[in-house]
Parts: structure tokens; C-alpha cells; sequence
């Protein structure tokens, strides 16, 4: 007995992926191969997450079985089919069904019915700059316990001090007039959103150790300079968004004042503090709640009822950024935040701006994540609006190294079966970050043994060319697969890295990789200009896989774009029963044949 069932085949159920609050689904299993069983029955078999359980007998016609079910509440449902007996179909290979003993179910996400993602971000570009590191225009005062290296592109200290830490105090000194700098470049990349790690008072390089919520480092410049960066921003169609760490402050902030260096009274000095109940000692004032340990991240409290005032009420630090123009904000690791709280800050947020944007770093499949034992609801509806695609992300480099596209193929499904097609739009497709190695040293594929061999390895000239090739299609993949690309600064100009903090190196204005720019800024044109319909939110489909190549259509109304990644040793001739295709790299209208040679991409549309 043979049955036939593939959630993302509208002819098995109505609605591709997540399902919105109040919304009829359809569902259909067929029997194949000519299998005409008078006695076969089935059953859907549905489970709510809390786990509530629920069957539905399928009617049947013929050799199609189907049920209609309406959704009205929000939350993770999972589901089977039963046949009777001991058999069941469940979820296999690129979620298609598959007869076994022992099901897998497959996942529906319910979501809000006002669920609804800011479209200004879809279809676009982003970047995302390492501020200390991007650009420097101008010299501002630095505090003596901070160290300014007057050698851009050296490498940042990373060997541990006498005490055996790393102090993470050297900067070089990019600020924010020199990302207002550069804003031209940007446009160049098509470039619509730029993401800033954090700008906000700070006593490390990386600033995730906050130490005034309501005031930009004094080394990136000014509110004013602020001020106008996003006006000269607004006016090349690029908005900024900032990073919110609202996890854990510094022991060297305003609120802990651990050093004293504040003119406040921090947590740390007295219990009387009003920022007392935004932290957990254990042993007062030297043993309290950190993130993973980190003495110097003290872990806030969000229970605190001050601190959520501080961060999402009408005068709190995301209301004062957005009325100051930022256009949303990342929400650094989001796993770390309960859901009441993220539901509060989102509120604050679409409160204040409606149409801003809220983004969490998240690193696996965020529509059934399990943190600290509990089931998240990043979402479903009120939360997020998107989210790092990480899984992506190793998926293509996966694909990239190896050759073999099972990963790429089984992360595309799950993300259109589990994610609402409002967050597929704007995911943030990412292939590298600030906490990641540099993409074009992950496909020089080196691996040195320690930070010190991290420091002095780098790519010869021949790997240099070889890796620049596989960045190539990895870009292919990322700017033309549902969601946002973003580009980490440098990575366009042919940066190399390791880990944190290698990956963070200066931007080499005078040593700029042209080819590879060129090679995005073709991207971005192709994106943001000649297919701005398909990419924004346009159909995927799959056209053909093998083990190394996969061939897929993004499919806007009556424009279309094929998107053609050969890994494999193996030359394909592709065969068109319409004319009309174009290279779209090129603008040249290709034949009804085309050959696609091992190792290779095509990107192809046609209006």
C-alpha cells in the first residue's frame, strides 16, 4: 500500500506552512500506484502542544482521503495519519509521507490573525556593521582605561591578560561619522537596511556590555551625530536598525556601577540602589546571576517591574530610539528573554512605530525552539517579526563544501512548512556575523588548532580564488531564496577571519576585493532593481535536485526568476519549453537550451 502526502503541495494541504488564527485547512493523503483497498481508512491524528489530543476520521473519494479543520487557537499543533492496524504515515525526507510503525508528525504553526511584518523590509538589502570597526572619520576623546590602536587593519588583542582574561578594550576607532561616510557606498550594494551591534555607551570594543542605555559612546560620537545619520541615511532609501541587548548589562554601567566610574548608585554599591531588584545576588554584592558566567554581564532581571518600565515604557530606551528615528531593533539572544517580556517590548515597539522592525537571534528553528525547558512563541503572532536564519545559513554552507544539496533541500522545507509566510519574507539570511568566522575563510577551509595559529593563518592567493568562487554561489543562494540578505560588512570586500574576535577585523578601504564587490553589487541590482516583485514575496518552487544540484523558481504574477547551483563534477543541459529567459547577470536572452557546467550557477528570469 502506497500513500502519497506532501504538506507543501497545495493539493495535499490548502495552506503552505504556518496557518493563521481562524483559517479552514484542508487536508488530503491519496492512495497510489493503482492501490484501489475497499478497506483502507484514515485517520488524522492531531496533538496540541499542551497536549490536548484530537482525531479526525478522513472522508474518502475514491483514492483521495480528506479532512477540513479550523484553527482557533494559537500555538504549535502536531499531526499523523493512522491507516489502521499498526500503520501510519508520517513525516520523511523533505517532509514527505512516509509508511512506518513509529510516525513522525509534522508541525502547524497558528499564529495571530494581526500578525503582519513591516513590508518596507522585505525584498530589500541589509548590512551589518561592527561600528568600532567599519569606518573612522574624525577623533573623539577616549577614556584612560581604554586603548586606542592607531593601526587600522591590525589585528585585535585577543591573548588574555595576566589575570587570564581577555579585556576586549582596544579600539580603532570607526564611529558613526564614518558610517555617514560611507552611506554612498551602501547605496552602491542596494543596500536598504543597515543593522549597528551596539552603539550605546559601553566600556568593551564589542559594547554588549552596556553601560548607558540612553546615551551613544562617547568614541562613535553624539546623539546629534546619530541625528544625522539617520537623516542622510533616509535620504539614500536606507533605514537603520540597532541592537538591543536587554539580557544583561555591564558590571561597568550606570545600573551595577561596579567601579564606581558612574555618577549613580549602582546594584552593586548598595541594596538601596533603585536599580537593586533589576539583578539577582546570591552572595551580595560578589556573586550574582551572569550571562553563561561572564562576571562582567550581570543577567537583568525581567521580572522587575522598574526594569520593564526602563526598557518598554513611554519614556524607556526602545520608545526614545524609535522617536529618535531607528527603525527597529535586533534583539540579542532572544533566548535568554521570556516570552512576556518579548511580548511586552513588542508592544512598546508597534506601539510607538507600527511599521518598525523587531528581529531576534535565534539559532535553530525558531517556530518550535525549547529554551530552559520551555516551548517558545517567537511566532506566533506577537513577539518577533523575524528572525537570523541560521539554519539557512549552515545549510548553504553545508551544500557549498560538500556538494550534496539533502541539508539545503530538508531546510527549505522545513522553513516553508514551519514558519508563517509573513516571517519567510523578512528572514534575515545570513552567511556570516560578528559571532561567526568570515565566510570566505570557512570555504578556504583551514583549520588552525588555537587563537595564536588563528592569528597568522590566512588564505594563499590560489585558496584566496578557489574560496571566492564558493562565496560566489553561497551569495546566489542567500540573495535569491525567500527572506533578507544581509552582508557583514568586509564580507563583499573579501575580509578573512576566524572566530570572535578575528571575525571582526577593520574594513579594508584601501585594499578593497573589486571583483567580489562587483559581484554583490550585481546581486543587489538583480534583487532590488530588475526583480524587485519575485523577491520581495514571490513563490518558491522546486524545479529539479539531485545529490549536487538544485534548481529552483521564485514566481512573482507574470514575472519569473530560475535560479540554477551546480555543485556537482557533472555538466546539465537545461531545456526550456519557452523562450524569453535572460541571463540575468548579463541582461542576454538565452536559448531554449542551456548548458550549466559543473561547479556553476545561472541566475535566469524573464518578465
Amino acid at each position: 500500500m502506497h500513500f502519497y502526502y506532501d504538506p507543501l503541495d497545495p493539493q495535499c494541504k490548502s495552506i503552505e506552512g504556518a496557518v493563521r488564527r481562524g483559517c479552514e485547512v484542508l487536508f488530503q493523503t491519496y492512495l497510489v500506484d493503482g492501490d484501489q483497498a475497499d478497506d483502507v481508512s484514515c485517520t488524522l491524528e492531531l496533538y496540541r502542544d499542551d497536549g490536548a489530543k484530537f482525531s479526525f476520521p478522513m472522508k474518502r473519494e475514491r483514492d483521495r482521503f480528506f479532512v477540513s479543520l479550523r484553527f482557533n487557537v494559537v500555538g504549535l499543533y502536531f499531526y499523523y495519519f493512522s491507516l489502521g492496524s499498526d500503520e501510519f504515515l508520517g513525516r520523511g525526507a523533505l517532509r514527505r509521507a512516509e509508511l512506518t510503525q513509529h510516525p513522525e508528525s509534522w508541525q502547524v504553526t497558528v499564529y495571530g490573525e494581526e500578525y503582519h511584518t513591516p513590508d518596507w523590509f522585505k525584498g530589500g538589502i541589509m548590512y551589518q556593521i561592527f561600528p568600532d570597526r567599519f569606518c573612522k572619520v574624525g577623533d573623539y576623546p577616549i577614556k584612560p582605561y581604554k586603548i586606542m590602536r592607531d593601526d587600522w587593519g591590525g589585528q585585535p588583542y585577543f591573548r588574555p591578560n595576566s589575570f587570564g582574561k581577555v579585556l576586549n578594550n582596544d579600539f580603532f576607532g570607526g564611529n558613526l561619522r564614518g558610517i555617514r561616510s560611507k552611506l554612498g557606498y551602501l547605496a552602491s550594494l542596494h543596500v536598504t537596511t543597515v543593522y549597528l551591534n551596539p552603539i550605546f555607551d559601553a566600556y568593551s570594543n564589542h559594547r554588549y556590555d552596556t553601560g548607558d542605555y540612553m546615551q551613544i559612546d562617547g568614541l562613535l560620537g553624539t546623539k546629534e551625530d546619530f541625528d544625522l545619520l539617520i537623516e542622510d541615511a533616509a535620504a539614500c532609501g536606507i533605514r537603520i536598525i540597532l541592537d538591543g541587548v536587554f539580557n544583561h548589562t555591564g558590571d561597568d554601567s550606570r545600573y551595577f556601577n561596579k567601579f564606581g566610574r558612574y555618577d549613580s548608585v549602582g546594584a552593586y554599591q548598595s541594596l538601596q540602589s533603585p536599580y537593586a531588584d533589576w539583578y539577582h545576588f546570591h552572595r551580595y554584592p560578589d556573586t550574582y546571576d551572569s550571562w553563561w558566567g561572564i562576571e562582567t554581564l550581570p543577567a537583568v532581571n525581567e521580572h522587575s517591574r522598574s526594569y520593564q518600565n526602563f526598557i518598554c515604557g513611554e519614556d524607556g530606551v526602545v520608545k526614545t530610539w524609535l522617536r529618535r528615528g531607528a527603525a527597529g531593533f535586533r534583539l540579542d539572544v532572544a533566548d535568554e528573554l521570556p516570552d512576556f517580556f518579548l511580548k511586552k517590548l513588542r508592544a512598546a515597539l508597534k506601539e510607538q512605530a507600527p511599521d518598525a522592525l523587531i528581529i531576534g537571534e535565534v539559532w535553530e528553528d525558531a517556530s518550535n525552539k525549547i529554551s530552559y525547558d520551555v516551548r517558545r512563541e517567537y511566532l506566533q503572532g506577537d513577539e518577533l517579526d523575524s528572525v537570523m536564519n541560521y539554519p539557512l545559513k549552515n545549510a548553504i554552507i553545508n551544500f557549498v563544501l560538500s556538494g550534496k544539496t539533502a541539508m539545503l533541500r530538508e531546510t527549505i522545507a522545513m522553513l516553508r512548512d514551519n514558519y508563517p509566510k509573513e516571517t519567510l519574507n523578512a528572514l534575515m539570511n545570513i552567511l556570516g556575523t560578528h559571532d561567526t568566522p568570515r565566510i570566505l575563510t570557512v570555504f578556504g577551509n583551514k583549520h588552525p588548532a588555537d587563537k595564536e595559529e588563528m592569528s597568522h593563518t590566512f588564505l594563499t592567493a590560489e585558496e584566496r580564488a578557489h574560496a571566492k568562487e564558493l562565496v560566489r554561489m553561497a551569495a546566489v543562494l542567500q540573495f535569491t531564496l525567500f527572506g533578507v540578505p544581509c552582508i557583514y560588512y568586509g564580507d563583499e570586500a573579501g575580509l578573512e577571519g576566524y572566530q570572535d574576535p578575528f571575525c571582526r577585523g577593520c574594513f579594508p578601504w584601501d585594499n578593497i576585493d573589486e571583483s567580489l564587490r562587483a559581484f554583490y553589487e550585481k546581486l543587489g541590482a538583480i534583487r532590488t532593481e530588475i526583480y524587485p516583485e519575485v523577491f520581495t514575496d514571490g513563490a518558491y518552487r522546486e524545479i529539479y535536485a539531485d545529490v549536487g544540484c538544485l534548481i529552483y523558481e521564485r514566481k512573482k504574477t507574470h514575472a519569473r526568476v530560475i535560479v540554477c547551483c551546480n555543485r556537482s563534477n557533472e555538466k546539465y543541459i537545461l531545456h526550456f519549453s519557452e523562450a524569453g529567459f535572460a541571463d540575468a547577470f548579463s541582461g542576454e536572452l538565452v536559448g531554449k537550451d542551456i548548458e550549466l557546467p559543473a561547479n556553476t550557477f545561472l541566475i535566469l528570469g524573464k518578465k
